[in-house]
Parts: structure tokens; C-alpha cells; sequence
């Protein structure tokens, strides 16, 4: 039987483990179209998203988190604490290792959906199926199909737009800036909505509907004038300059991403932790757990790393692989995917980042053609997208057994 220290130094690691993971794969989700599109080197989005993800997870956090992922597994499995924290480990680990492994093949996965997978093969192995919310596990499923085809759908409609409006004019640079405050007041305008209706702040602020909109609408206006003003001061007109207008709004863009991305996802691996951190010192652990705000700076960090150390294997896939994206390209991609992101989340639908930035890219390449698509990529990245619940599942069931001599 290991020690209580020893049992709590274990679960500090594999957290910053899963949370190293985090940052090592998701990173892409906000990245990878400003790399692919060159709107910024590796270098400069590791340092970006490795800062911003950081204060996310700090700042804008989950100060409480469910004990229970996504309500995948009911919450009786939790009444023998030694059980909770076998379950909370195996969990971690599990998850941990997959999503480590997608991103040794340099394949984007949703975080959440490895938690989801893991929580599934701990509940089994600690109650049995009739543990399972098998209705949970059916959004999850649908959620690989809502995520990208949303994405898809208003990726390719709005790069359609800006060929039609912009690219196919004469002097396509004068109508970019013509424009400019309607693209940047439309990507303002996802963002506030997002940060006050999707992160774990906004939902504490408690913004009802009508005062969102309202505060989107003025925001969106004062940015987008104002960007309108810079642009003319600071953008030439040569022969890319319509491509660097949509380059200055694309890197704003992805920095939101990256931001509500360290905000959202450190829950994955920080929420576990924060199991297992009050079943030791307390013996107990309810519904919900407050999480400390120096976890949530440990997951921070652990993201953070993981975007330095092996961010680029995924950014490389999503951004060039898939098809070519330039800054118009990329502006569609991010702009797809945070909206999706915030209808699914407001219409109550299941929704992954991960499946709608691939989801967004995939929508602005067939916007050029079939041709410009790159299935096989694809293929290999929707496989391990279905792979992903049940190798967690079976790799936390493995787990599970193990940990069950150990402690």
C-alpha cells in the first residue's frame, strides 16, 4: 500500500503529464492555420500559445470542476474513496497515454473525448455497465459528426464570400479595407459571445443573452473601426496586401483560441488531479471540487510545456497536410471554428475544438475543389477520432487492474 505522499506525488505527475498532453496536441486548434498560413513561424506560435495557454488555464479556469467528466459515469462509483482514487488515476493515465501516442503520430484527438473514453473503462471496471450513461457516450459519437460539418459548412461559406467580395475584384486590396470592419467585427463579436457564454468565467459572470449581444454588437463595432484605422496606416498596398490585412486579423483570432483553449481544457486533466489531491487529504470527494488556483497554474505550465516540446508534430499536420491555406484561408478556419464552437455550445450540442479546426480546414479546401483535399490525411485523422473512446476505455481498464495490487 503506497503512502499518502507517494499517492499524491503520483498524481501530480501524470496530471502534468495529461496536461503536457494537452498542449502537445491541441495546440493545433488555434496554431495550425496561422503556421500553415504563415501568419507566424512555429517558433512565435509556441511562445503565443504556450503564454496565452498558460493564463487561460490560470485566469479563466474552472475554479470548480465535476469530479465526474461530461456526467459519463454516475457519481455512486465514487462512495468507496479507495475506489475513486484507482478510478482517478486510471483515468488520468489512460487518457494521457493516448492522446501521447495520437500526437506521436501526429494526429489531432479530442482531449475530452480520451477523459470521456477512460471514464468509461474505470466505471465498468468499478460498477459495471449499468454504471455507464450510455445517452452521454451517444452525444459524444454525434459530436464527430456536428463538430466538422458545422465547421465545414461556415468555413467554406465564408471563404466563398471573401473570393466573391474581395478576391475575384480588381483591386482586391481597397475592398479588403473597404471590408475590413465587417470581418474584424464579425470575429470580435464570436469572441466576446464566446468568452461569456463558453468559459469557465463567462459562466460565472452569469451575462444573460440579450446583454451579450448588446456588448458583442458595441465591441464588435469600436474593434472593428479602429482595426479599420490601422490597417490603413500600417498595410501596403502591394502586391499581398490583401493576404496581410486578413494575416494581422488571423493572428487575433488564433490568440482567442489559444487563450479559451488553456481555460477550457486544463479541466482535463486538472479536474482528476483535484480528485485525487482532496481523497487524500480529506478521505472524501462530492459531485463537484474546488480546485485550487496553484493546479490550475501546474496545468497551465504542464500545457505550456507540451506546446514547446511537441506542439509542432500536430500544427504541422492540421496547417499543411490537409490542404494549403493562405491568410484568407486561415482567417475562414479559425473564424469556423470558434463559431461552431459557440452555437453547439448554446444550442446544448456535443462539439469538440479539435474536430472543428480540422473541420474548418477541411471546409476552405473544397471551397478550391475536391481536388485540394487531401483524403488520406483525413481518413487516418476521423479512424483515430473513433478510435479514441474505446482506447481509452480498454488502456484504463488495464490500468485500472494494475493500480488495483498497487494501492
Amino acid at each position: 500500500m503506497l503512502s499518502e505522499s507517494l499517492v499524491l506525488i503520483f498524481g501530480y505527475i501524470v496530471g502534468f503529464y495529461m496536461s503536457w498532453n494537452i498542449g502537445a496536441n491541441d495546440v493545433a486548434n488555434s496554431m495550425a492555420s496561422a503556421v500553415g498560413a504563415k501568419a507566424i513561424t512555429i517558433r512565435q506560435a509556441v511562445f503565443i500559445a504556450g503564454i496565452l495557454n498558460c493564463v487561460g488555464a490560470t485566469v479563466i479556469g474552472a475554479h470548480v470542476t465535476n469530479t465526474i467528466r461530461k456526467g459519463i459515469v454516475s457519481t455512486d462509483i465514487l462512495t468507496d474513496p479507495h475506489l475513486a482514487l484507482i478510478g482517478a488515476f486510471s483515468a488520468l493515465l489512460a487518457a494521457a497515454l493516448w492522446v501521447s501516442f495520437a500526437t506521436w503520430k501526429s494526429l489531432p484527438v479530442s482531449t475530452t473525448h480520451s477523459i470521456v473514453g477512460a471514464m468509461i473503462g474505470f466505471g465498468i471496471m468499478a460498477g459495471g455497465v449499468s454504471v455507464v450513461n450510455w445517452g452521454k457516450l451517444g452525444a459524444v459519437v454525434a459530436s464527430w459528426i456536428i463538430s466538422p460539418v458545422f465547421s465545414l459548412i461556415i468555413g467554406w461559406s465564408m471563404f466563398k464570400i471573401i473570393v466573391k467580395l474581395i478576391l475575384r475584384k480588381r483591386d482586391a486590396f481597397r475592398w479588403a479595407l473597404r471590408l475590413a470592419p465587417a470581418f474584424i467585427g464579425l470575429a470580435v463579436f464570436v469572441v466576446v459571445l464566446s468568452f461569456l457564454f463558453k468559459t469557465p468565467l463567462g459562466k460565472t459572470l452569469t451575462v444573460d443573452t440579450p446583454q451579450a449581444l448588446l456588448l458583442g454588437v458595441v465591441l464588435a463595432a469600436l474593434v472593428g473601426f479602429s482595426g479599420q484605422g490601422l490597417l490603413r496606416r500600417f498595410v501596403q498596398p502591394d502586391d499581398n496586401g490583401t493576404e496581410e490585412i486578413f494575416r494581422k486579423i488571423q493572428i487575433g483570432t488564433s490568440c482567442y483560441v489559444a487563450l479559451a483553449q488553456g481555460a477550457n481544457d486544463v479541466a482535463n486533466a486538472i479536474g482528476p488531479l483535484a480528485v485525487i489531491y482532496f481523497l487524500v487529504k480529506t478521505g472524501t470527494v462530492g459531485d463537484t471540487v474546488p480546485v485550487p488556483i496553484v493546479l490550475l497554474l501546474f496545468g497551465g505550465i504542464g500545457i505550456a510545456c507540451g506546446i514547446g516540446m511537441a506542439g509542432h508534430r500536430v500544427m504541422d499536420t492540421i496547417g499543411t497536410k490537409i490542404t494549403t491555406l493562405t491568410n484568407t484561408r486561415g482567417f475562414c478556419v479559425d473564424f469556423a471554428a470558434a463559431t461552431t464552437v459557440l452555437m453547439a455550445s448554446k444550442m446544448g450540442l456535443p462539439v469538440s475544438t479539435t474536430h472543428a479546426a480540422v473541420g474548418g480546414v477541411l471546409g476552405v479546401g473544397l471551397a478550391r475543389g475536391i481536388e485540394a483535399v487531401n483524403f488520406r490525411i483525413m481518413y487516418q485523422i476521423v479512424f483515430y477520432w473513433v478510435l479514441t473512446v474505446p482506447a481509452a476505455a480498454l488502456t484504463s481498464m488495464v490500468v485500472f487492474k494494475l493500480l488495483e495490487h498497487l494501492m
